[in-house]
């Protein structure tokens, strides 16, 4: 039983033996099937995927770069090189053309609108590539512990999304689709009509990608963009050309350079953090370009050899500028080589018109900095860069230069310089002296474009009489020691003092503050105490000094247009110059057979400049002079103007304004043609009563505004213990002004029309003042003759900071200003109830007018 039992067990087990052997082959085969399998279908998918790419590049065309770029058809694909993901990138958007709409609102072909730091992402999960953009404004050491807090608490932000259409064959780079950022779909890389002020959405069925171009380190994307704007109550179609520049940036920024609000440089902003610190650090890094010495001229240049820099700053001319014009273009930017000698760097920079051998030239490339012409009504040129916020390395400038800018030139010129310069007298300039405007122009623009702000302040160092001087002119070069002020042309020099140097020219200040910018140091220097050494061996010399543009004047040396030391005596000769230019108006502007519109163009901007110099005087008027001090300089910061300053101003304004030049109002000019303004409707004119009453008002407003006030009653606290000299008060202003105003009144006299409407524009200066009922209505006429008025500007990029803010305008109601402006009407009231009924019978019914006015207007005010 047993070993029936063992057999029955051992047949048993053979036959599980026997089952078992084929079950298992057969399963192995199975896996080794589906084995198969799978490597079949991955064979397959990477064959669908290699054969996408290939389709793709089959039925397109591909141009090679920094991304390869695919188009079929109307489709625009990206090929990003694994190596390229999280790189930065700088995308810059330009316009590249613009309608009639646009042109005459200003904007034209060559204008940065926008920028922004990109980088791209791939995620192979989602099969997507994120694109996330930041603002690289921020630092910390990499060790340091806050460096996380930092990452956190000033993040990327996604701005778009891309599908990975596919891989190219070796699997190192993936393929996106792109057309919703260039045709207007989608605002992420281009928002053109938010940043130019339309607003409004792109019409994506009326856009359309129109060039594109990869080169190494950038490609180029040119599109048509169409939207709607109304006007007067019609659609119009808005289709701009607007090109877009991806610019790979460089790994490790440019080691940057901060600034020193002593020094006149364009900035970005960057604050640092560190644990060490108890409080975060801001500084300001200058902008400029990367020049530096090749590897093996360093030991020269670090000897004080000159050497020619590892890449030079090269700006190409636009091949639409008229031939004529061309060299003096080119030869105001080689103006500055000089500048870069005192930096150590020789041919630094270079201006040449595009040849041959530029194959790729492009105005619209990042690649090149182009002065761009721009064939428009507006009178301007101005000189922005493109910069690497990072670092404040400027990559790239493009100077916008509109054909009306010679329209300025020649009214500064005619206006200025035609008493002493017989080429500036006529209707048309010839080429050559319209070419030397040009040449100074040029030469002002490039150098905003190597970061050198305005320096409005530098005229001031010239004493006014060496302007008159043939031999200090002649070796100085120009009106002042910066091309970067605003010191046009010599308007202070006579018809006998022979002077022939107008013209601004590079200066002293320039140099200096390029060799500032732009010397290279060693990483073995202290480059802080070399840059502080150079602006300590200067600080002392007027020639050197740098005083910001401001937005309200308060520091009377730092203004435009002005010329220097003394405004008083520099307007007085400046009016001497203006009788001669309004005798010789018809003369210089005969044209037989023509209307008088040049004729009246030229008296306008007479007055306009008369006008400029009322307030370059009036200006030092509760005026202060705002030094930049650091600790040690031993210098103060704030200087009142003296006193015998203030004084000489109001009595040239009470000579020259509140008794209205006849000269200049009432002449014969007048019996051939107004005052006239070019308006969008087309020359627009102003009698002389009109404009003198309008002018007067508005001199008179900005006289008696009450930060000026407030400045002289600062100065009255706390300088009357500190000086022997007796301060020039609120009350002194006052007693000056009433003392002209009034003096016919003050004698029983009849009054003439003019002298009627001093007295009705200072009591209604007055009233404002203190009734804001008035305020809105009058505050906007003083501001509208202003723009009627204002003399052609350079530069309509404004600085990036102007002058110090101070406020010293706090709580008005309960300063004393309000109390004097109040007192002064309660006097004026008083005079002339007393001598109401003297004088002839206009001269009563405007006494009684006056009384009315001011006894509704101090009855009705409320403090």
């Amino acid at each position: 039983m047993k070993e029936k039992a063992f057999l029955h067990s051992f047949i048993t087990f053979c036959l599980f033996i026997l089952l078992l052997v084929p079950v298992t082959a057969h399963s192995q085969k199975k896996k080794k099937d589906k084995k198969d399998s799978t490597e079949i279908s991955k064979d397959s998918t990477d064959s669908k995927k290699g054969k996408k790419y290939d389709d793709l590049v089959k039925k397109g065309t591909v141009k090679k770069g920094l991304f390869n770029i695919i188009q079929v058809k109307t489709d625009v694909y990206f090929e990003i090189q694994d190596s390229l993901f999280k790189r930065e990138f700088l995308v810059v958007n330009k316009l590249s053309q613009v309608p009639f709409q646009l042109n005459d609102a200003g904007l034209n072909k060559g204008m940065n609108y926008e920028n922004k730091v990109i980088s791209f992402y791939k995620d192979t999960i989602a099969k997507k590539v994120w694109v996330k953009s930041y603002v690289p404004k921020v630092s910390s050491p990499k060790e340091d512990a806050i460096t996380e807090s930092v990452k956190n608490n000033f993040a990327e932000s996604i701005i778009e999304v891309f599908d990975i259409e596919t891989k190219n064959n070796d699997s190192t780079a993936v393929v996106i689709k792109v057309n919703k950022i260039f045709d207007g779909k989608q605002k992420s890389f281009n928002d053109v009509l938010s940043n130019i002020g339309l607003g409004g959405s792109v019409k994506s069925e009326h856009s359309y990608i129109e060039g594109l171009k990869s080169f190494p380190k950038n490609i180029v994307i040119k599109s048509q963009l169409t939207t709607s704007f109304s006007e007067g109550g019609q659609s119009l179609p808005i289709t701009l050309g607007v090109t877009s520049n991806i610019i790979l940036l460089d790994k490790t920024p440019m080691k940057p350079r901060f600034s020193d609000n002593r020094i006149g440089f364009f900035t970005e902003k960057h604050w640092y953090y560190t644990d060490t610190q108890q409080a975060v650090l801001e500084k300001e890094l200058i902008t400029r370009w990367r020049l530096e010495p090749k590897k093996e001229d360093e030991e020269r240049y670090l000897k004080g050899e000159l050497v020619q820099p590892k890449k030079p700053i090269v700006y190409y001319i636009d091949p639409s500028t008229p031939k004529q014009w061309r060299k003096y273009i080119i030869e105001g930017v080689h103006d500055w080589q000089v500048a870069f000698e005192k930096a150590g760097f020789k041919n630094a920079i270079i201006a040449k018109e595009p040849t041959e051998q530029d194959l790729d030239f492009d105005v619209d490339d990042v690649r090149y900095s182009v002065i761009t012409y721009a064939a428009s009504q507006k009178s301007n040129a101005m000189g922005p860069s493109v910069v690497d916020p990072r670092s404040g390395e400027i990559i790239e400038s493009d100077i916008i230069w509109w054909h009306n800018v010679m329209t300025s030139l020649q009214s500064w010129m005619r206006i200025q310089t035609g008493p002493i310069d017989p080429k500036a007298r006529g209707n048309v300039f010839s080429d050559e002296h319209m070419g030397e405007a040009i040449r100074f122009v040029s030469s002002h623009e490039v150098g905003h474009t190597f970061g050198l702000k305005h320096n409005m302040g530098s005229s001031f160092a010239y004493d006014v009489e060496s302007l008159r001087s043939k031999e200090f002119t002649a070796k100085m070069g120009g009106t002042a020691p910066s091309i970067m002020d605003y010191a046009r042309y010599n308007y202070v020099a006579q018809p006998e003092d022979n002077v022939t140097v107008i013209t601004p020219k590079i200066g002293e200040y320039d140099k200096y503050a390029i060799e500032w910018g732009y010397r290279w140091y060693s990483p073995d220097e202290n480059e802080t105490t070399k840059l502080n050494a150079l602006i300590t061996k200067h600080q002392n010399d007027p020639i050197y000094f740098y005083g910001e543009q401001q937005a309200n004047i308060i520091d009377p040396r730092s203004q435009s247009e002005d010329l220097g030391n003394d405004a008083v005596k520099a307007s007085e000769y400046g009016l001497k110059n203006l009788k001669r230019v309004v005798d010789n108006i018809i003369n210089w502007t005969y044209d037989k057979d023509q209307s008088y519109y040049e004729t009246g163009k030229l008296y306008m901007g007479t007055i306009g400049q008369w006008n400029m110099y009322n307030f370059h005087v009036m200006n030092n008027i509760g005026g202060v002079y705002l030094n930049p001090t650091v600790h040690g300089d031993n210098k103060k910061s704030y200087v009142p103007v003296a006193a015998s300053m203030q004084k000489r101003a109001a009595d040239y304004l009470v000579k020259n304004v509140i008794s209205m030049p006849k000269w200049l109002f009432f002449n014969d000019i007048l019996d051939k043609t107004n005052p006239l303004k070019d308006s969008p409707i087309g020359p627009y004119e102003y009698t002389a009563y009109t404009l003198s009453r309008d002018i007067q008002y508005d001199v008179l407003y900005k006289l008696l505004s009450d930060d000026r006030l407030l400045r002289m009653t600062e100065n009255e606290l706390y300088q009357g213990n500190k000086t022997t000299e007796k301060v020039f008060t609120v009350n002194d202003l006052f007693l000056k002004i009433h003392q002209s105003v009034f003096a016919g009144t003050l004698q029983n006299k009849s009054l003439s029309i003019m002298e009627r409407t001093t007295q009705k524009n200072y009591v209604d200066v007055l009233i404002v003042s203190i009734n804001k009922l008035f305020e809105k209505t009058d505050v906007k006429k003083a501001i509208d003759i202003q723009e009627t008025l204002q003399m052609p500007h350079l530069c309509s990029l404004d600085d990036a900071h102007m002058a110090r803010n101070i406020n010293n305008t706090s709580l008005k109601r309960v300063a004393e200003v309000t109390s004097d402006k109040k007192g002064e009407l309660y006097k004026v009231l008083q005079l002339l109830k007393m001598k109401k009924s003297t004088g002839d019978q206009s001269t009563k019914n405007h006494y009684l007018d006056l009384i009315q006015r001011i006894e509704k207007a101090l009855n009705n005010t409320t403090f």
